[in-house]
């Protein structure tokens, strides 16, 4: 049975960071590109960012544009885990966090992919 689950977040003060990860059982994370997904109260859930499958020397990433230069995904497949870096937070990002296997192109992703297997989410919320 294919299970991810997310963690790493929390309250925190706008300008601060949270790590998030999305730790997969009951599949061969290297197989799967991820997302990261957030949903925010009266919102659609919006793709954040993804990560292609693994095989090749380099990844393909995506991040929506109001997180490019302060967020950042990466995986490590030994560990069966995805983690979202989150710098510079704003209030903004206040959501819940969601991550997914991707229906994607072999060594491709993006934040349009639908996402298959989904995680409970985590909440996020930035604010003093």
């Amino acid at each position: 049975q294919v299970r991810l689950v997310e963690s790493g977040g929390g309250l925190v003060q706008p300008g601060g960071s949270l790590r998030l990860s999305c730790s997969a059982s009951g599949l061969i994370l290297g197989n799967y590109a991820i997302g990261w997904f957030r949903q925010a109260p009266g919102k659609e859930r919006e793709g954040v960012s993804c990560i292609s499958r693994s095989g090749r020397s380099d990844y393909m990433t995506a991040y929506t544009d109001s997180v490019k230069g302060r967020f950042t995904i990466s995986r490590d497949d030994a560990k069966k885990t995805v983690y979202l870096q989150m710098n510079s937070l704003k209030p903004e990002d206040t959501a819940i966090y969601y991550c997914a296997t991707l229906l994607a192109s072999p060594w491709t992703c993006g934040l349009r992919n639908v996402g298959v297997n989904w995680g409970q989410g985590t909440q996020v919320t930035v604010s003093t």
